[in-house]
């Protein structure tokens, strides 16, 4: 878990001493504007914004069971963040695989999308989805889940 945190840990600490250097220039404005970007950063690149990810193998089995979609994904990407945001509290009702961390998870992505590592890739009832509509994957999260 401390290893997901080292680069926003970092961000905010680049962001931090690059501040101070010009509050002590006398650019506090800029100094602000600088700190929000490097905690902005830091914030999507947080474990905070998308659920905790599990392995592809185990999302597939759990969406066997629950019948949830599975959203695959990695850090970093507008559309992965765009996806997760969008669908606001209901992302937690999908299976989250990070790609950069398993590799079974890249070599689906990989089927699916002819070779490439395109994500957000959401496979729904067995179906792959690359770069869906948000509310698309809102719709076919069943309302027990």
């Amino acid at each position: 878990m401390m290893r997901a945190w080292t680069l926003p840990m970092l961000l905010v600490l680049c962001g931090s001493t690059a501040a101070t250097g010009l509050i002590f220039k006398g650019s506090p404005g800029t100094a602000a504007a600088l700190l929000l970007v490097f905690l902005a950063l830091a914030g999507v690149n947080s474990p905070l914004i998308f659920p905790r990810s599990i392995g592809a193998r185990e999302a597939q089995r759990r969406s066997a069971v629950d019948g949830r979609p599975v959203a695959y994904w990695r850090p970093g990407c507008t559309y992965c963040m765009r996806l997760r945001t969008r669908l606001g509290r209901s992302a937690r009702q999908l299976h989250w695989v990070n790609i950069w961390h398993d590799p079974a998870g890249a070599a689906e992505v990989r089927a699916a999308n002819n070779g490439n590592e395109t994500v957000p890739t959401v496979v729904v009832a067995g179906q792959p989805h690359t770069n869906p509509d948000p509310r698309w994957v809102r719709e076919q999260l069943s309302p027990s889940a």
